[in-house]
This record gives C-alpha cells, structure tokens and sequence, in this order.
C-alpha cells in the first residue's frame, strides 16, 4: 500500500483525499491545510489525523508520496520541498503561472530519483483515451486533425477569475495538454483569439476572457482546434473529435443515464450532461491515482511528466501572445 499524504483540502482536495482513501493499492495517511477546519473535516471523513504542517509531512518516515492540490503559488515550492524530501510527488495543474518560475522549479529538480506527476487527468478519461489509443493504432490512418470542444457549465466566481491567472492558463491548460496527447507532436503554430462574450463587464475589468477559440499546428502539418466557454447552459460540454485518412473516432460527452424519451411532441429527448468536472472525469481521477500508484511502484517514468505540465503553460504563454498581438505565434518565442 502506497501511503499518501494530501496537501491542499479544499474542493479538488478532498476529492482526492477520498480517490486515495478508496484506492486498493493506496493508503490515506495525512492531510494539511493551511485553513485548519477543512483539513480536519477531510480527515474526520477518512478516520485520520491532520498534519500540523506541511512540514510535518515531507518529514514523515510513514509517508511514501505526497498529492499536492493547495493554490495554485504554492505548486513549484511543493514540489521541490517532496523531491528533496525523496517522496514522490502528484501535483495538480498549472506548475505556476510563471513560466520563468516553471523553468527554475526544472533546474530544481533536475534529475529528480522520485516520479513527478502532473494532474492532467483528462488523459486518463476512458473516452479520450480509446480515441488516443485507436489513433495510435492506425484505426483512422493518418491523423490530419484533432478538434476538441471544452466548455464549463456556467462561469466562476469573481474571486474565482481573479486568482486562476486567465483563461489560457486556467482552462485552455487542460486542452493544450489534451492536444499534445492526441496529435503526438509538439505544435509549433500557435493562433488565438480571446472574448468577452458572457461577462463583459468583468472580464474587461480583469483583462481576461470567457470565450475563445485556438488553433495549433505541428511541423508536418497536423492541426488542432479547440474551443473554450466558460458557459454552456446544457452541461459540462467536453468533447474530442479525430480525424485521419480512413475514418474518425469521437470520445462524447456523458450523461447520468442513456435513457432517450419520445412523444407526440419530442423525439430522442435526454438526461442533460453531467454538471460538474468532478463527476464528467470521475473515472479519469481514479485512473489518474492508479497511474500514480503504478510508476511509484515500478519506478517508472509518470504517463504525465513535470515536462508536459511546462509545455502546455508555455503554449499557454504562447495564445496569450497571439491575442494581445492579433497573430499566429510561433512557439519557439516562448522562452
């Protein structure tokens, strides 16, 4: 049994408190959190104690591995502090909002003898990843273009926008990755443009956006489009389309159930689309922990590496760049 600790209990946190605790191959030893009341909650849930610290915790000789899910400023120092503690790390997304601050937490931990892994989990959705994998297989022949659909159910809070460090960085991040998986090539061709279609107000207030839209495009050619809103009022809208040149494959959206209605007045009427990320990528979570479990135990490289988390900020970094000058960006500007 893997025993870990989990930093952060905040809404992400304490569902993962829980994937650990329900995990067979792993083993919920200690939570921290610097507002005291929701560690102790989380660790009332679970039947253990809350750390005092986090120290407590990277000193911990019953601890094997850390899972890091506190905001997002404090990443780059937890993993530093768990691979200089030798434990094993599991971080959630972005490293930092920094790029500058992604480079130096690198040379930190370079050559790191414990697994660093990033919290890209829509990886590890069972969809998303038959679609990757038939891809792999040849199943569509030659992989011409990737479009992938990403849109939350209704938009954050204020506080919420404020402390997320902009969509790009915020939402797009999960896609850059998600494309970066699929095509199977580093985009070199970065277009984006950016909008302030649901909140206007705000969003210019903040200088940030609820809606946009980006292309990528590799070296051979390969293009990715992917579309972001932070409103979509029938659901968490994730979607993943393939195309090659002997077919595509689709990973769809998920609905609590399967079940279709028909009348006199509506044909094929259905369950709205599941409403929150927790429950749309609930396989994808645990599948995430078991990926975890498994390059600790054989001391493996993780399927998500603390290099995939860089690459996508700096393709963040990049359609930022693109908005701000009205052009495509060649990723190599991005330092």
């Amino acid at each position: 049994m893997l025993r870990i600790a989990v930093l952060g209990c905040g809404r992400i946190g304490r569902m993962h408190a829980a994937n650990v605790a329900a995990h067979p191959r792993a083993k919920l030893v200690s939570v921290y959190d610097t507002h005291r009341p929701f560690a102790e909650d989380v660790a009332a849930r679970n039947g253990i104690t809350a750390a005092d610290s986090a120290d407590v915790i990277f000193a911990a000789a019953d601890i094997d591995a850390v899972l890091v899910a506190t905001a997002t400023d404090t990443h780059a120092d937890y993993i530093e502090r768990a691979v200089a503690a030798g434990k094993p790390v599991l971080c959630e997304k972005p490293i930092d909002l920094s790029l500058a601050r992604v480079n130096v937490c690198a040379e930190k931990i370079k050559g790191a003898s414990v697994a660093v892994q990033l919290g890209f989990n829509r990886r590890f959705d069972p969809g998303h990843r038959a679609a990757h994998d038939a891809a792999r297989a040849g199943e569509i022949g030659d992989l011409h273009q990737v479009i992938i659909t990403s849109r939350d159910p209704g938009m954050p809070s204020r506080a919420y926008y404020e402390a997320a460090g902009g969509l790009f960085r915020d939402m797009t991040i999960h896609d850059f990755d998600l494309a970066r998986f699929m095509l199977g090539e580093e985009p070199e061709e970065v277009f984006a443009i950016g909008g302030r279609m649901i909140d206007p107000g705000m969003m210019r207030e903040l200088d940030d956006f609820d809606t946009a839209m980006v292309i990528l495009r590799t070296a051979s050619g390969k293009q990715c489009h992917i579309n972001n809103s932070r409103t979509a009022i029938y659901g968490h809208d994730q979607r993943v389309e393939l195309l090659g040149t002997t077919g595509m494959v689709i990973s769809g959206n998920r609905k609590a159930h399967q079940l279709r209605r028909y009348s006199a007045t509506v044909t094929e009427t259905a369950a709205p689309y599941l409403n929150f990320f927790i429950e749309r990528y609930r396989e994808a979570y645990d599948a995430e922990i078991s990926s975890f479990v498994d390059c600790v135990e054989k001391g493996s490289a993780p399927e998500v590496s603390f290099e995939d988390g860089r690459k996508a900020l700096v393709l963040a970094e990049a359609a930022m760049k693109s908005v701000a000058e009205g052009r495509s960006v060649n990723v190599g500007e991005i330092g």
